[in-house]
């Protein structure tokens, strides 16, 4: 299909792009990489009446270190994020879970801004930026805001961001000594999107683990951390029936998706599964 005819900018700053988004308010949608947007506006699922792409902002672009923190600008391609040796080596977990995201076309053009702001469930990146623990810096009119990713992720396509707000950049804190860190999925076949992801950050001392941070995608209307698995892990040994058990109650309590391709049970049973093998990867890594 044919989307509804729009107006396109292409601002060259993030203020003009706010003010862009201040003048035309909810007529206006934000364009970026646009594989979540242009498909739905081919559908008419969405009709803007103006399009600012702000995929050409360079400062949108930029993934730098700022102190012990990684700074990774929300225009960074999925491409830039799983290249770049700063990431890979100060925020592992963003780097792994870029590297696994659709086809080479998709990594080359989608943003990790782009990506966190849809909030789709089975996206890969949301899981790895609640288990980085990391912040999301965003800016609107009313000036900057900084929001936990714990906070950022609130329900299906759903996010704490507000109305003329940008998202513009995540800011990674460093691991700590002995951190170890692994993404693993179980991807759909056709779309590769995550029917369940699992994103481990482990530190481990003297064999056992000290601190752990596990979060998951794909299973849930949103991303979440689940504190039962991450409560079960500490102080425990990092061996295979350790570890097992302490995620054989991976997202208790939770509601979780079913369609026709993976029932509740099923996403269950990935959870445990794919939390089993990516704490044992992290803890392999630290």
């Amino acid at each position: 299909m044919i989307p509804s005819s729009f107006d396109y900018h292409r601002p060259g700053s993030i203020s003009e792009a706010l003010d862009l988004l201040q003048k035309h308010g909810e007529d206006a949608s934000l364009l970026a990489g646009g594989h979540s947007l242009l498909p739905a506006m081919k559908l008419r699922l969405s009709t803007p009446a103006h399009l600012v792409d702000i995929g050409r902002i360079d400062e949108l672009r930029q993934i730098r270190q700022d102190g012990g923190d990684v700074i990774i600008g929300a225009g960074a391609t999925h491409h830039d994020i799983e290249s770049s040796d700063l990431v890979a080596s100060g925020a592992p977990l963003l780097a792994q879970s870029a590297a696994v995201i659709g086809d080479l076309q998709v990594r080359n053009a989608g943003t990790i801004g782009g990506s966190i702001a849809h909030a789709d469930p089975a996206a890969d990146y949301p899981a790895a930026v609640l288990a980085s623990d990391a912040t999301v810096e965003v800016l609107g009119q009313g000036g900057a805001r900084s929001i936990a990713a714990a906070d950022f992720f609130r329900d299906l396509f759903d996010t704490a961001l507000e109305a003329g707000e940008i998202i513009t950049c995540l800011r990674v804190p460093g691991a700590a000594s002995g951190t170890g860190t692994a993404y693993l999925k179980f991807p759909h076949p056709a779309s590769r999107f995550a029917v369940c992801g699992c994103a481990a950050a482990v530190t481990v001392s003297g064999g056992a683990c000290t601190s752990a941070r596990v979060a998951f995608n794909g299973i849930a209307s949103s991303a979440f951390r689940d504190a039962g698995v991450e409560n079960a892990l500490a102080g425990a040994s990092l061996d295979e029936d350790s570890v097992r058990a302490a995620v054989a109650g991976a997202a208790d309590g939770k509601q979780l998706l079913e369609d026709t391709f993976a029932g509740q049970d099923f996403r269950r049973q990935l959870a445990r599964v794919y939390a089993r093998r990516a704490v044992l990867a992290a803890a392999a890594n630290a």
